[in-house]
């Protein structure tokens, strides 16, 4: 492993004593929501138009999100393989699992960390591609893991959920279980966490608050129908939308509902929030900005095929990727299209947004990466 990204990886856990709260740097994704609290922003500084600088093909599609350090670029492929590549897009290593990888990688401390449709959780050498350890569920793993530290605030702990309707907490360094949480159903999402809070939705319709430190039930709120995304947390906040349509903001020490607002079709993207706007989107094929505080729709705007993705904000820009296979960047405050490229192959994951990088992969099997315009063109 670099030495240099083992040390920088190591001083972020350290800061990060409250997971999330820290803002990744503008070379950094580390996770495909940028940061433990899945607020979905990222620090890089975008301005369209953007260019293509090279494209990877894969063994199969791409359903996953990736993620970068300083160019170095991972994600896992429907092809049971997990991926490195170069800045330039040169391939540096393949893990092959042998069942597909549709979570997004998390990448920290010098380790890549990834969970399978066959249930296995697996953690990689950065650097090498070298296997550390594998820890095995009950059921796929959909979702990305996330982390936290231990009360001793030295222990990395990931929490991940499966399908086997249990939110497993792990030590990154061994692989060894800590604890376990039962759900009344399977768990799609990525947790987000807050503090010594965990939270997550999932098939039984509930959001489920859950102590970090020893598994153990804090709260649970009845959504009505089940969550396939993640829920984003601001303050004591969570916002998220529901399979029927409906998105909500819920106050975690209340345990009440605050808002919530019926606009119509799936939420299978979780949102990203910022500055008092909360941007999701449905498979109904439309983003929409909430009013963090009341809900009032600010602006929407209609893709050409459903949005599955994640939206990233990055400064002034909402980074959006659609069914329709095109990439956007809307302005964060009117909701218009700003710059479009269209890949021509539905995109489903997440875009990993850098300075220098905006990496999204195809259901294809096509991975592209754009950078700025004045950028110079890879081979």
């Amino acid at each position: 492993m670099n030495k240099a990204l083992t040390v920088f990886l190591t001083v972020m856990i350290l800061m990060h004593l409250d997971a999330g709260a820290q803002q990744v740097s503008t070379e950094c994704w580390p996770s495909y929501r940028g940061d433990a609290r899945l607020t979905g922003i990222s620090g890089a500084v975008i301005r369209p138009p953007l260019k293509l600088l090279w494209t990877f093909k894969a063994g199969d599609g791409i359903k996953s999100s990736a993620v970068i350090f300083k160019g170095t670029i991972y994600f896992g492929c429907d092809d049971g393989c997990l991926y490195a590549l170069t800045a330039k897009g040169n391939l540096l290593w393949k893990f092959k699992a042998g069942a597909s990888f549709e979570a997004p990688p998390l990448l920290l401390n010098g380790r890549v960390y990834a969970g399978s449709l066959e249930g296995v959780i697996y953690a990689l050498d950065a650097g090498s591609g070298a296997l550390a350890w594998k820890y095995v569920t009950d059921g796929q793993v959909s979702g990305s893991c996330n982390w936290t530290l231990g009360p001793d605030k030295k222990q990395v702990r990931l929490i991940v959920g499966s399908y086997d309707f249990d939110l497993h907490c792990i030590d990154a360094l061994t692989g060894r279980g800590i604890w376990k949480y039962t759900t009344g159903n399977y768990i799609n999402g990525t947790p987000s966490i807050a503090g010594n809070l965990v939270v997550t939705g999932g098939c039984d319709g509930f959001l489920h608050q859950v102590n970090t430190a020893t598994g153990k039930l804090v709260g649970k709120i009845n959504m009505l129908t089940y969550i396939p995304a993640s829920a984003a947390i601001s303050g004591n906040r969570a916002y998220f939308g529901n399979y029927d349509g409906l998105f909500f903001c819920v106050d975690l020490k209340t345990q009440k509902e605050v808002w919530k607002k019926e606009v119509g079709g799936p939420f299978v993207a979780s949102p990203a929030i910022k500055a008092g706007r909360v941007i999701s989107a449905t498979q109904s094929k439309t983003v929409y900005c909430f009013d963090a505080a009341g809900g009032n729709v600010l602006w929407k705007f209609k893709a050409g095929g459903k949005v599955d993705a994640s939206p990233v904000i990055a400064g002034d820009f909402v980074v959006i990727a659609s069914g329709d296979g095109r990439l956007r960047l809307l302005d964060i405050a009117t909701g218009e299209e700003r710059w479009v490229y269209e890949t021509g192959s539905a995109l489903s994951g997440t875009p990993a947004v850098t300075d220098k990088l905006i990496v999204v992969g195809a259901e294809d099997g096509t991975l592209y990466a754009f950078g700025p315009a004045d950028a110079k063109k890879q081979d």
